[in-house]
């Protein structure tokens, strides 16, 4: 009777235990990117191929990218399996794309502190392990552009 209710309780146990810390560190995660983009508010990043300002002098341009891989937490995969039966939008899903592209602009501005602006942003995701049998689904967001520091006005 007793491992009848232990072999219940024991996965119920794991799942919620499962949700608490994912839940924690996916606030956590959100509360890091709020602070850094608060930082960056200031330097555009924009899908446009061309300046704004053509009577600018350019000092220096890079091709920056940042990348990210986030792993799927068992709780997250449990629950698309689920809503995967009656159809619609995986939210939990969604929250994690959104993670990995805010994450992978960020480390892009990383690479190129002193810059006035990002143009001709893009994205790209691509899933490195689905998560078939014992492994983790893992998804990969890169995020590219280029950098653009203008000539400082001399007075």
């Amino acid at each position: 009777m007793i491992s009848a209710y232990l072999s219940i309780l024991i996965p119920l146990g794991l799942l919620i235990l499962g949700w608490t810390v994912g839940a924690f560190q996916e606030r956590k995660h959100y509360k890091r990117l709020d602070q850094r983009e608060a930082e960056n508010y200031h330097v555009p990043a924009t899908t446009e191929r061309q300046l704004w300002d053509q009577n600018k002098q350019i000092a220096e341009t890079r091709m920056v990218r940042g990348q990210v891989v986030i792993s799927v937490d068992y709780f997250k995969r449990f629950l698309a399996a689920l809503l995967m039966l009656f159809g619609g939008e995986v939210h939990s899903y969604s929250s994690l794309l959104d993670r990995g592209r805010r994450e992978a602009l960020l480390r892009m501005r990383d690479q190129f502190p002193n810059a006035d602006a990002f143009l001709n942003l893009r994205f790209e995701t691509s899933t490195i392990s689905s998560g078939s049998g014992k492994s983790i689904g893992t998804v990969e967001v890169l995020a590219y552009g280029t950098g653009i520091r203008y000539e400082q006005a001399r007075a």
